[in-house]
Order: structure tokens, then C-alpha cells, then sequence
């Protein structure tokens, strides 16, 4: 395999789109109870008329042309134990000299798609003050335009190590993350595994692993003993609740038998599509979704390069061992883990009202040193596509050099203190 870098455009073949619209056509629908509404699942009448506009009105060519105008590249990276793969991502230099390296970790069902409403925003700062970043956003193996493997034991750690050998690859021997969902765990594992290379993290997914113990953090969970939840905690919670009970099926079913989902999914563009769709509802705060934009979504995934299938492996991979773990994963699984406090990497935290889980202030300080802590008013599981202003307003705030009236609610910012912006590190 090639192993330089090299731009890449996507094509996808005439064919695979003649195919696509043949099965909407021949669509076969279910019924629908009187009255159901969102708790039984995506409605009918929404699935039926987006699958309509896919056939008939949505131009695959168009998302197409639009998604080339970004500079896309792709390069072969190895993992230990695992065959060389061939990577998709998006790279953007910011043309300010010494601009932070920021890798941005996609989530299910999302894709580098994501992460795009991001690349000019934060590689042109508005003001002098503003830090500026190049933005690399990766297409995570398995997903979108990258290739998968094609044997078992590709975990969090392998995910993490793809990313990080990336960045090396593109001459950042340091750099920072951010991430949801997945880009949580797998921003947290590269913590865990490259602690001199992850600068910083920014994370956008509440995970504490549950209330702190005396033994491990004594300080916290007396703090936890004591201080009543407050409102915002109490409906976070809640919503958490909501979504273990009502909204985590596809979870368990994914981190189980994936292969058994996976020949619906695969076959059928409808089932898919009404799979993802309930998803793009339920999970974000309110987004007003256009056709356009739900189609754009499930097409990427429908024509990727390893097909929808591997997507769903990440579940069950990162929460069972490996037949045969490989050197780079020593231990059964790392998303045990990842709750765990991690010392040398400071973190960021964004807090969104809509997010799938929302924990107590003592849990997630259970993670490392926490030095930028925002609880934003509105936005949900899919922040950057949802509010991409308030993504870059946030990585700016936390990267900012320290001053009053910047930073965080106490006026503090890391940039200076770590020497990311003032360049002491040598990023160019």
C-alpha cells in the first residue's frame, strides 16, 4: 500500500447509486399502530417521506461536489497486530504560525461529516487574541471513506493508536483532541496511552463512572455526601435515566450480535435510514433537520468504504476482550478505563442540556484536572453539527491565554499556561 500522503476526492461509482435508488424503490414498509408516536420508534410518515426524497429529489452528486471542496486526504497508517490501513481524513492548516494541532474524534452514527462546519472557524481566528488551530478530522477505521479491518481485537486501543500514529504522521508530535460518544473514549484512551503527546483534551460527553468512592477520591465523594444535587444536576440525571431505559436498544444490540443487525442494515437503505434517523431526533436539542441534511448523513455511511456493517463493530470490540489482543492492547478491554483519573492530560469539559448523559459535577471531576468546565444552555449528542459556533467559541475559550474575562467562568484559559499558542512547543 501506498504509505505517503496524498489528497483524495470522493467518486463514488455510478453503479453503487443506481443500486441504492432501485432498493428505495422497491421499499417495502411496515404498518403503524394508531397514534404511535416517537416513544414506539422513527414514524412512518417521516420515514416514508424522507425515503421518497432520496430517491427522487436528492442528488448524491451534489453532497458530492460540495464534500471535494475540503481538503480530504488519505494515507496508510499500521497498527500493532493489525494489517495496513488505508485512512481517510480531513486536514486544514491554519495559516496563523503556531496553530494548535487539533485532531476531532467522530461518533456513531456520525462520520468526519461532523466535525466539517468546524475547519474555517477555527482555522481563522476572529480577532488577534483568538487561537487559532490546524484541524485534522479523521474518518475512524471502519467508518466513512477509511478501510476496517478484517480480523477481531480492533478496540479502543487500536482506535487511539491509529489516531495518534496520524498525527505523528502529519508532524505533530503533540497535539490536542476533542470528542463526543466515541470521540470520548477514544480521545480518553490516547490519554491513557500517549500522555506526552495528548496536550490537552476537550470532551463534550458526560461519563463518570458513577459516584466517586472514599477510597479512590475521598475529597470528592465526601463533597458528593454532603452537597444536594442542583436543578441542573437533577434534570441531567434524569436524562440519563431516560436514555438507559427508552433509548440505549441499539447499544446493547450492537455490543452483542452486531453481524446479526448488520444484515438489515446493510440490505435494506430504508431500515438504515430509519435507524440513524431516530437518532438525529432524539438526540440532539430541537436541531431542525432538513431532508437534505438526513440524507447527506446516511449516504455517507450507505457508500463507505467498508459499508455499515463495520460500523457497528466498535460496540462490541471495545467491551469484550480480543481472542488474541495484540502488544499495543495488553489488557482485555480499555473502556473500563477510560472513567478513570488520567494526571497528565488536562481536560476540558462542555456540558450540552441534551446530551444522552448528564452526571453529577463529582463524577466527571473523577477524570484528571479539569481546567475549563462550561454547562451550555443549549445543544445536544451532535454539538458540532448542531452548534458549531459554540464548539469553536468553547476550544477558543479553553485555549485562551489566561486573563480576566476569558477562559472559563473564572476567567482562566490553558493556552498560555501549556505554551500552545505562544508556539514554545515549535508547531508551525
Amino acid at each position: 500500500m501506498d504509505d505517503t500522503i496524498q489528497p483524495y476526492k470522493i467518486n463514488i461509482p455510478q453503479s453503487s447509486i443506481d443500486d441504492l435508488n432501485e432498493r428505495l424503490r422497491l421499499a417495502r414498509f411496515p404498518d403503524e399502530l394508531d397514534g404511535a408516536g416517537w416513544d414506539l420508534g422513527a414514524p412512518l410518515a417521516d420515514i416514508k417521506r424522507l425515503a421518497t426524497y432520496w430517491r427522487d429529489k436528492y442528488d448524491w452528486r451534489e453532497s458530492e461536489k460540495k464534500l471535494n471542496d475540503l481538503p480530504h486526504f488519505k494515507t496508510t497508517i499500521t497498527v500493532d497486530g493489525f494489517d495496513p490501513l488505508s485512512i481517510h481524513f480531513l486536514h486544514q492548516k491554519s495559516p496563523v504560525a503556531n496553530a494548535i494541532p487539533l485532531l476531532y474524534i467522530h461518533g456513531w452514527p456520525g462520520s468526519f461529516l461532523e466535525g466539517t462546519k468546524l475547519l474555517s472557524s477555527l482555522t481563522s481566528p476572529s480577532t488577534p487574541t483568538d487561537p487559532s488551530f490546524s484541524v485534522v478530522i479523521i474518518s475512524l477505521p471502519n467508518f466513512g471513506f477509511s478501510a476496517a479491518p478484517t480480523k477481531r481485537g480492533f478496540a479502543l486501543n487500536q482506535y487511539a493508536e491509529a489516531c495518534h500514529r496520524l498525527m505523528l504522521k502529519l508532524g505533530y508530535p503533540q497535539y490536542a483532541t476533542q470528542g463526543g460518544d466515541w470521540g470520548y473514549y477514544i480521545s480518553r484512551t490516547m490519554a491513557l496511552l500517549f500522555p506526552s503527546a495528548v496536550r490537552a483534551t476537550h470532551i463534550n460527553f458526560d461519563y463518570g463512572g458513577g459516584a466517586p468512592s472514599f477510597a479512590a477520591h475521598p475529597l470528592l465523594a465526601l463533597e458528593h455526601s454532603l452537597r444536594p444535587y442542583s436543578e441542573r444536576e437533577k434534570a441531567g440525571l434524569e436524562r440519563t435515566k431516560w436514555f438507559m431505559e427508552e433509548g440505549s436498544g441499539y447499544r446493547a444490540i450492537s455490543a452483542t450480535k452486531p453481524q446479526t443487525l448488520a444484515y438489515a442494515l446493510a440490505d435494506s437503505p430504508v431500515g438504515w435510514l430509519a435507524w440513524v434517523y431516530e437518532k438525529l431526533v432524539e438526540w440532539t436539542d430541537g436541531y431542525a433537520w432538513t431532508d437534505e441534511e438526513v440524507c447527506e448523513w446516511v449516504s455517507v455511511h450507505w457508500f463507505s468504504e467498508a459499508g455499515i456493517a463495520a460500523t457497528l463493530r466498535i460496540y462490541y470490540e471495545s467491551t469484550h476482550p480480543s481472542p488474541k489482543p495484540s502488544l499495543s492492547s495488553p489488557e482485555p478491554t480499555t473502556r473500563t478505563r477510560t472513567g478513570e483519573w488520567i494526571p497528565d492530560v488536562p481536560i476540558g469539559y462542555s456540558h450540552q442540556p441534551r446530551e444522552l448523559r448528564i452526571v453529577p459535577s463529582t463524577w466527571y471531576r473523577k477524570l484528571g484536572t479539569i481546567v475549563f468546565d462550561r454547562h451550555n444552555e443549549s445543544g445536544g449528542h451532535f454539538w458540532a453539527w448542531e452548534k458549531p459556533e459554540s464548539v469553536v467559541r468553547d476550544l477558543r475559550d479553553m485555549f485562551r491565554k489566561p486573563g480576566p474575562g476569558q477562559g472559563d467562568e473564572k476567567g482562566e484559559g490553558i493556552g498560555g499556561a501549556f505554551g500552545v499558542v505562544e508556539g514554545r512547543d515549535g508547531y508551525a
